[in-house]
């Protein structure tokens, strides 16, 4: 895939994860209504998002052989086991918490925090290349998330501030973006893997805690629902989600991730009889602004590839000029450890898996 390709196919990823968990909201809070508790329901959103895409890429394999996807290594197992730690046990479970002492007006416009600490996180601790623009456009965003999530009312919560609950919300949003950042050290490798791995891991001990919590299993067609929105929401939007790392890096991502809310919103409108209010159009004006400012975006720079090994899915562009061996696969794109050797040159480009430099 060319530069050009790559940066336009990185945002529509990072864009279409956002609208499948966005959409997943809607139907997440219409199996709430029906009674399913919120700690079970997370295990059983994870569980099919697991599930489904095991089934998938299992019948995938069995049909096709091999996909040309780098395979998880025995060095990316303590990456993965934090991604679900933090992603998948320790960000829902401060969740729960936290939805247990504070209202759900205060909860949404506190959980527009997690794209913040993705992007601080990428920016301040990885040393992802972030300027004033893409700043500009990740403010309109926040902005238009935050609006979208003020409390309409009398504000007031049901702790009236800034109390244990609220800070365990803070907690998860602050999970979720080291989860993100996390997961960029696994990008490289199979998503489809990786999502089957958290899902399973995470799904099943939230299921666990519930139940032993004393959480009951719901009919049989209620389970069937949750799977499917965690299959849609939480594992093929994970899937985009790790590829979209792959293209543009954390901070892009993240930012692209953040108009999830206002997807949610918008399509509770026709689902759960919402109002279109004043807020749901200047929050969908500032959202629109950002990404056009990150869409439009152009980062070029004379700079340096140092000699590097590494297995990832490729075709063979500008930055794999490599030999084969008799054992490597055929045909493109595919997947085999390579080595790249120390180039200078200058072209347009963002933080995927060889323009992590620093600036």
């Amino acid at each position: 895939m060319s530069r050009s390709a790559s940066r336009t196919v990185g945002p529509l990823l990072g864009l279409g994860a956002a609208v499948l968990f966005g959409a997943s909201t809607p139907f997440a809070k219409l199996l709430l209504d029906g009674g399913l508790g919120p700690w079970l329901l997370a295990g059983l959103l994870y569980l099919g998002a697991g599930l489904g895409l095991g089934l998938i890429h299992l019948a995938g394999r069995l049909r096709a052989g091999p996909v040309g996807e780098a395979p998880l290594r025995r060095a990316d197992l303590p990456w993965l086991a934090l991604v679900v730690l933090t992603g998948g046990v320790v960000g829902p479970v401060l969740l729960m918490v936290g939805l247990t002492t504070t209202a759900a007006s205060n909860a949404a416009l506190l959980l527009n925090l997690e794209g913040l600490a993705t992007m601080a996180i990428a920016w301040l601790v990885f040393r992802e290349s972030v300027d004033r623009r893409l700043l500009t456009g990740a403010a309109a965003i926040l902005a238009g998330a935050l609006l979208l999530s003020w409390p309409a009312g009398d504000g007031g919560g049901a702790d009236g501030g800034v109390g244990l609950g609220a800070l365990a919300i803070v907690g998860a949003c602050l999970a979720w973006g080291i989860d993100n950042n996390l997961t960029r050290k696994l990008s490289s490798a199979d998503p489809v893997a990786i999502t089957i791995v958290k899902g399973l891991a995470a799904g099943t001990t939230n299921t666990v805690l519930a139940i032993a919590l004393g959480a009951s299993l719901p009919p049989v067609a209620t389970i069937a629902g949750a799977a499917a929105v965690g299959f849609l929401g939480y594992g093929v939007s994970l899937v985009l989600f790790v590829l979209a790392l792959r293209h543009v890096g954390t901070a892009r991502t993240g930012a692209y991730f953040s108009t999830a809310p206002f997807i949610g919103a918008a399509l509770a409108v026709p689902l759960l009889g919402d109002a279109v209010t004043p807020l749901l159009v200047a929050a969908a004006a500032l959202m629109a602004v950002g990404v056009y400012l990150h869409l439009t975006e152009r980062h070029e720079h004379d700079h340096t590839h140092e000699e590097m090994a590494h297995e990832h899915r490729h075709v063979h562009d500008e930055h794999h000029r490599h030999d084969h061996g008799p054992d490597d696969p055929v045909g493109e794109p595919h997947s085999h450890p390579h080595r790249h050797r120390a180039l200078r040159h200058r072209h347009a480009h963002t933080p995927d898996l060889h323009h992590r430099h620093n600036h």
